[in-house]
C-alpha cells in the first residue's frame, strides 16, 4: 500500500494559487488513476484505488498548510503504513517555475507543510515530488506570493509541470515508491 498526500489549501480562493500545486497534482492524479477523492477520514480528503495491483490511498488535508503533518501522521497510522509508503507532493520556491524535481529524502526546506510532516512523523526519509514555483518577486512578502493566483498566462506552464509530477508519481508507484 502506498499513501500519496498532495498538499494545498481548501477553498475557492485558493483554487489555483502558488501554494496549490500538490492539490492541483492529486486532482491530476485522482483523474488518471480513477481514484474519486470523497471520503473525509483523517483530517484529510481521501480516496482509495490501485496501481499495478498495489493499494493507493491518495489524499488532500484538510488542515491548514503549516499542519500538514497531522493528517499525515493520522494516515499513516489509519492505513498502518511507514514513511516508505508515503509520497508527498508541493510548491517550491527553490525549484525554477515549471521545472519538477523527485528526492528519495531531505528536509523540508523553505516549505512549512514539509517541516511540519517531518516533525510530526519524526523522520524526512520519504519521497517527495516538489513543483517549481520560482521565487516572489522583489519587495512581494512570501507569504503573499505562495497564496497569490498564478497568472493566466503562467497557468499553463504550470499545469505541464503538473502533469510531469504526476507522471513522476506514477513511476515512482509501479517501482514500489523507490528512485531506484
Amino acid at each position: 500500500m502506498k499513501i500519496v498526500v498532495g498538499l494545498g489549501n481548501f477553498g475557492d480562493e485558493y483554487a489555483y494559487t502558488f501554494h496549490n500545486m500538490g492539490f492541483l497534482a492529486a486532482d491530476c492524479l485522482s483523474d488518471r488513476l480513477g481514484i474519486k477523492l470523497k471520503n473525509r477520514e483523517c483530517s484529510s480528503l481521501t480516496g482509495v484505488g490501485s496501481l499495478c495491483g498495489e493499494k493507493i490511498v491518495l489524499a488532500k488535508p484538510l488542515t491548514y498548510m503549516n499542519l500538514s503533518g497531522r493528517a499525515v501522521k493520522e494516515l499513516l497510522a489509519r492505513y498502518k503504513c511507514t514513511s516508505r509508503d508515503l509520497i508527498v507532493v508541493f510548491d517550491d520556491i527553490d525549484i525554477e517555475r515549471g521545472a519538477v524535481r523527485v528526492r528519495q529524502s531531505g528536509s523540508g526546506g523553505t516549505h512549512n507543510g514539509m517541516r511540519n510532516i517531518i516533525a510530526e512523523i519524526g523522520t524526512q526519509d520519504f519521497p517527495r515530488v516538489r513543483i517549481g514555483i520560482g521565487r516572489p518577486p522583489e519587495r512581494v512578502p512570501l507569504a503573499d506570493y505562495v497564496l497569490s493566483a498564478v497568472p493566466k498566462a503562467e497557468r499553463q506552464q504550470l499545469a505541464d509541470a503538473i502533469e510531469m509530477a504526476c507522471d513522476e508519481i506514477v513511476s515512482l508507484l509501479e517501482k514500489g515508491g523507490s528512485l531506484g
